[in-house]
């Protein structure tokens, strides 16, 4: 749910997208072998995802900061949503495959390897569009007026 969540960046698309994928999953599931069940289904998440986004069915504006009424009276609070806010906004203005790769790299804590196997692409795609998502997400404006904690950097990545 919460790789969905990453993926579209609304709550209920996130729902919709993990229902569907677990019914095409469920289909399907004598054929899946044992020891790959975990990848089967990022892959079949992704891949839904990036259909959906094709197919452009739904569009949603999302709400780049809460209402008044809803935000907590703790400033820690309100700052750590604000920033949250801030970083979804700027991960719904990359490219499906880019968000793709964020998420799958610093959230899901995926290797290069393994994202490349999840996408059926190279490394050398996976590098690229984390480069080009990560610049991206730095000089999103939403996320520079709101310093945000640093992205841990991938293992073996240049500099």
């Amino acid at each position: 749910m919460r790789t969905a969540r990453l993926l579209t960046g609304d709550f209920h698309e996130a729902e919709d997208l993990v229902q569907t994928t677990l019914a095409k999953v469920y289909a399907r599931w004598r054929r899946i072998p044992r020891g790959e069940v975990d990848l089967y289904v990022r892959r079949a998440l992704i891949n839904n995802n990036l259909s959906r986004v094709r197919r452009r069915r739904v569009v949603h504006l999302l709400t780049p900061v809460l209402p008044e009424s809803l935000r907590h009276t703790s400033a820690g609070h309100a700052e750590a949503v604000e920033q949250r806010t801030a970083l979804l906004a700027a991960l719904a203005d990359l490219t499906a495959r880019q968000r793709a790769v964020m998420v799958l790299r610093y959230w899901e804590d995926l290797t290069e390897q393994e994202i490349a196997s999840v996408l059926h692409c190279s490394i050398g795609t996976v590098k690229t569009h984390a480069r080009r998502g990560l610049a991206a997400l730095r000089a999103h404006p939403g996320l520079a007026a709101a310093p945000a904690p640093p992205l841990p950097a991938p293992t073996g990545a240049r500099r």
